[in-house]
This record gives structure tokens, sequence and C-alpha cells, in this order.
């Protein structure tokens, strides 16, 4: 059940933010929240992280399905237990899916968060999935340190 939910949670967040930018702003436009620090920057991405692969819309919708049916399939095995590892998978299920119904809509995805230190534009979803990778690596990291795996 966490993870539809949580993954919907994600999706609706997601989808919002975007509909809120892409509604009040015009792309490419700036506005200062944390002056030389945070700015919702309004950009159109055709391709994949840091504008990879641009205008392969086809293929990325390809991946992200197999990826998210791989995610679900991957849930339902895991035996009972294992909650941070299950937060994790559906966190990135949930920003897969956000990023997913861009490109089915509009074959790009909209992005906001400009943090000056970190060159790349990027979304709710892909929040999503970095913090999601990071929580499955953590709970990989602590089933390897313990004798029954669960936490």
């Amino acid at each position: 059940m966490y993870l539809f939910l949580i993954a919907a949670l994600v999706v609706v967040l997601d989808q919002l933010t975007k509909y809120f930018v892409s509604t009040f702003m015009d792309s490419g436009q700036s506005i200062p929240i944390i002056n030389n620090w945070l700015y919702l920057t309004y950009v159109r991405n055709p391709g994949a992280a840091f504008g990879m692969l641009p205008y392969r819309t086809v293929f990325f919708i390809v991946v992200t399905v197999v990826v998210a049916v791989f995610i679900v399939y991957y849930y339902r095995t895991l035996p009972p237990g294992y909650r941070l590892l299950r937060v994790a998978l559906a966190l990135q299920l949930g920003g897969a899916v956000g990023n997913l119904i861009d490109r089915v809509r509009n074959a790009y995805v909209v992005d906001f968060i400009d943090v000056s230190f970190f060159p790349p534009v990027f979304n709710v979803a892909d929040s999503a999935i970095v913090i999601g990778i990071g929580l499955f690596v953590i709970a990989f990291w602590r089933m390897s340190s313990t004798l029954d795996g669960k936490f």
C-alpha cells in the first residue's frame, strides 16, 4: 500500500507544481526565491538529466514503463518489513510516473527548481527519484550490516 500512496503523492505534488509554473511563467523566465541561491526557472527539457539525449521521447517513455513495471514487481516480491526499501521504491516510481506524464503530454519535461551551485534545473519528480535512489543505497547498506536484514 505504501507504494501507491507515496507514489501518488509524489505525482500529485509534481504535476501541481509543474502546472503552476507552466501556467504562470514564460519558458526561460527566472524568479529569484532566495537571492544568489534558489530560483524558480521555467525550462522545457526534451531530454534526460542535464538535457542528454534530447528529443528521444519514445525511448524515454519505453524505458520509464519498463522501469515502473520492474519497481512494482520488485516491491511486490519483498518479504514483510523492509520499510526504507519500500519507501525508496515508491519515491522512484512516483518520480518516474510524474516525468512520464509530461513526456506523453508534451514530449518534454517541465523543470523549474534552479539551485545556483547545481547546474541543471530540475523538478519534484527528479527530486523524488534522487531521494529514492539515495534511500535505496542506504537500505542495501543497512541490510548488509544487519543479521536479519530488516529495519
